[in-house]
């Protein structure tokens, strides 16, 4: 499976392909998952469904290399076992592109384990935590994985809409920044209706 699959940041797949082959070093340190909040009282069954992705930020971002970002959609659909399948969808080269995953319940509510990992090459660990949501318009959500002895990590901004509020684009700002990120490290997606409303 190509490099690029192995994000969640599916609109990313080319640049994150170059990036990863070309990483350094100097990468701003993952923060431990102690220091990234987790959504109290996590409840799986309110968090399924369709997710906009509104923003990102991570440490292998570059916003002059992704400032064209389309907005893509992840749904979460929740299984018997607490797991979920998670579906991205975006448009990439005029087509409809679609990336399934399972995520596995971790040992607290909100955090997951990528499903399968030996499907992906390279990759060592991934954790999803559920940072905060209010289940009905915004979620944060941060990814951390480590690829290739690399430790990557990202902060994706979701919206039950696609409306990005002063507010929820400055608190996002903030969120990241207090995690090391700079301006530099963060993008906003360009609305987009093909593919994502399906």
């Amino acid at each position: 499976m190509a490099l690029g699959l192995l994000w969640l940041g599916l609109a990313l797949l080319g640049a994150l392909q170059i990036q990863a082959r070309d990483a350094t070093p100097n990468l701003i340190p993952a923060p431990p998952l102690l220091r990234v909040p987790l959504q109290p009282d996590f409840q799986d069954d309110q968090f399924q469904g369709k997710w906009y992705v509104l923003g990102v930020a991570g440490n292998a971002f570059k916003r002059e290399e992704h400032s064209q970002l389309k907005m893509y959609a992840t749904t979460y659909k929740l299984k018997e076992d607490g797991s979920y399948n998670v579906t991205s969808t975006l448009l990439r080269n005029q087509h409809c592109d679609h990336w399934i995953r399972t995520f596995l319940p971790s040992f607290q509510p909100g955090q997951f384990n990528l499903g399968n990992i030996k499907r992906y090459p390279g990759i060592q660990s991934y954790t999803v935590r559920v940072v905060a949501t209010d289940y009905n318009q915004v979620a944060t959500v941060f990814f951390k994985k480590v690829y290739n002895n690399q430790e990557y990590f990202k902060i994706t901004l979701y919206g039950r809409t696609k409306e990005l509020t002063p507010e929820l684009k400055e608190n996002f700002i903030s969120f990241a920044k207090s995690l090391g990120l700079t301006d530099e490290h963060i993008v906003f997606t360009i609305p987009n209706d093909q593919c994502i409303d399906e």
